[in-house]
């Protein structure tokens, strides 16, 4: 039986636009993604996910996001992967990345933005999801045994999470 590679593709938290000095790069979180965040972390750590690995765009509110997941995983932040390409990120970029994922990960999380991200979960994924709502937390199993493999359509989507679903 081939080992499953597991996808999660976590929309940054919501950003502040408080400072219009700051470049869309360095905005950070605003008070409501600060809350999200660690709400997200927990609920998806309560399901029994931990991350093998970590990548993130390195604009600041996604790496802040996924900062918080780390601490809430007890994953060494400094472990995290800083990808550029994931910042401003087409669906080319993205799957480049996935495919350069060492096999050994079997849990990826990938921490971006839209639309890039909500692109690739549609590009991978086996159901449309039209919203792609900030610190919403998609995963994805991949039927492939490498990372290398990932194309259009290898995934089943097994979770759909965001902070205002979490609520209800």
């Amino acid at each position: 039986m081939p080992i499953t590679k597991t996808l999660y593709l976590i929309r940054h938290a919501k950003s502040s636009w408080d400072d219009p000095s700051l470049s869309d790069f360095q905005r950070s979180l605003n008070d409501r993604g600060l809350k999200d965040a660690p709400l997200m972390a927990k609920l998806i750590k309560g399901k029994n996910i931990i991350p093998d690995l970590i990548i993130s765009s390195p604009a600041v509110r996604a790496l802040s996001t996924a900062e918080i997941f780390a601490d809430e995983f007890n994953y060494n932040k400094n472990e995290i992967i800083s990808d550029e390409r994931i910042y401003e990120a087409g669906s080319c970029d993205l799957i480049t990345t996935i495919r350069e994922i060492k096999d050994e990960n079997n849990t990826v999380m990938i921490f971006g933005h839209n639309p890039g991200l909500s692109n690739i979960a549609n590009l991978l994924g086996n159901k449309f999801l039209p919203e792609f709502p900030t610190c919403a937390v998609v995963g994805i199993e991949l039927k492939v045994n490498s990372w290398s493999e990932v194309e259009r359509n290898c995934g089943k989507i097994i979770l759909f999470e965001y902070p205002k679903k979490s609520l209800k």
